[in-house]
């Protein structure tokens, strides 16, 4: 396991933040070696126990350093800028937020550690934070024994719907069914199948991308002649660049589900094979702007990749979320959907607290159902599945290493936790507005 990261950071984004000035506080953790008067002794206070001066405490759970810091700081930089811009506008309920920053380290044991610190310690109203599926499973434990709540804003493989967290993120019939319905019309019917195995303990249950694909393509009549899946951080590609061409020697369709900077190697490797857009396109459900620019657009250009948000969406919130996201940042950032589920589901948990009036966890929860939001992807709205129906968006990289967008549907589609696609979950759904259906029921 990974050791507690040594320095934490509170984040309080005043009236000032807009313009890129914020107040800073670090202090240092306390570990085994360390006397009570080096440790941080100052009480967090809880939201419910604060005065109407006191700020709200929210935490921040990411992974800051290791193989998934690739594509995760940037996410903390779009919560900051939520918080920054509620905070000018004058806080939550009267009350500014303080955001407390935590280091997940790409070490899913260092997850649960962190979000039961901020819980127990920190006292904080709600936690927005994880990336990978073992991050979010790690936490999830925790965040349902203690009664609390997990905002987690990145797309998922679904099979999963807790009372405890809401996903703002696509579930898999907004973002892999589409992806694959599409690739199967528009792009052949042989696909490879390439994920990430982030070590996570895998119960009998777990679902992964690679599983929904396969048995949508049999669904479909297709077929997946070939997966493989590579340890969370590896760059040994090459393996698989010759698995891929074994498999598919005339071309097919590759179907991606690498996170973090796996994926650096595997395009690189891939167009150094000659594997290119034309005769193999990949699909992915875990690249977006931040990781093109980051791995180079030369190695990414025609490729695609399946979201409910591109930096070209053409609505007017997005052109001020952009706009403003470059202005605090630099104008060589780019916005991409993580973030942008990040920065929405923190004006969701604003509008939720507000109309419930607190932050009691169990009065927000049931203040999120219905509540809408005109984010820059388009209209969003949370469902008592604890998911948000989105519209569903393939985009095709281009030159400047943004997105084409080349297939959207008309309108949100309505999020499916459990997939209709594997066997023992069809049929099912998820509502806990209603306590007689909760986490699993048959529709």
């Amino acid at each position: 396991m990974t050791n507690r990261i040594g320095r934490r950071k509170f984040l309080t984004y005043g009236a000032a933040a807009a313009g890129g000035s914020l107040l800073l506080k670090s202090c240092a953790a306390p570990n085994s070696s360390e006397t009570s008067s080096e440790a941080e002794t100052e009480a967090a206070p809880s939201a419910e126990e604060a005065d109407s001066d006191e700020p709200i405490r929210v935490g921040l759970l990411h992974s800051l350093s290791g193989t998934m810091a690739f594509s995760e700081t940037a996410v903390v930089d779009a919560e900051k800028m939520a918080i920054a811009e509620i905070n000018q506008a004058g806080g939550v309920l009267g009350q500014q937020i303080v955001a407390i920053l935590e280091d997940g380290a790409s070490d899913w044991p260092t997850f649960a550690e962190k979000v039961e610190r901020l819980i127990d310690e920190d006292k904080v109203a709600a936690v927005f934070g994880g990336w990978t599926t073992a991050s979010r499973k790690a936490m999830l434990p925790i965040v349902e024994s203690k009664q609390h709540l997990l905002w987690y804003p990145v797309q998922f493989e679904g099979q999963e719907c807790s009372q405890n967290i809401f996903y703002a993120g696509a579930a898999p019939n907004q973002q892999i069914e589409p992806a694959v319905d599409w690739l199967f019309v528009n792009k052949g019917q042989q696909f490879f199948l390439v994920t990430s195995d982030d070590m996570f303990p895998q119960s009998a249950d777990f679902i992964t991308v690679n599983t929904l694909v396969r048995e949508q393509l049999e669904a479909k009549g297709g077929e997946a002649v070939g997966e493989t899946s590579l340890p969370l951080g590896s760059a040994e590609v090459a393996p698989i660049i010759s698995q891929i061409k074994t498999a598919l020697p005339e071309g097919g369709v590759i179907f991606n589900s690498l996170q973090g900077d796996s994926n650096v190697a595997f395009f690189k490797q891939l167009k150094g094979a000659g594997l290119g857009p034309d005769q193999y396109p990949v699909m992915s459900v875990s690249i977006a702007e931040e990781e093109v620019r980051v791995i180079g657009t030369e190695f990414l250009k025609g490729h695609y990749a399946a979201w409910n948000y591109f930096q070209t969406v053409e609505t007017p919130e997005n052109e001020k979320f952009v706009s403003a996201f470059k202005g605090r940042y630099g104008e060589g950032r780019f916005t991409n959907d993580p973030m942008e589920s990040a920065y929405t589901m923190i004006y969701l948990w604003k509008q939720a607290v507000e109309q419930a009036g607190t932050t009691d966890i169990a009065a927000v929860r049931a203040a999120a159902y219905g509540q809408t939001f005109a984010a820059p992807e388009g209209n969003v709205t949370m469902n008592p599945n604890h998911h948000l129906s989105k519209t569903a968006r393939i985009g095709q990289v281009r030159d400047d290493g943004l997105f084409d967008i080349v297939w959207s549907t008309d309108a949100p589609v309505e999020p499916q936790p459990w997939s209709k696609y594997v066997p023992e979950n069809k049929g099912f759904a998820c509502d806990w507005s209603d306590p007689e259906k909760g986490r699993r029921f048959k529709a």
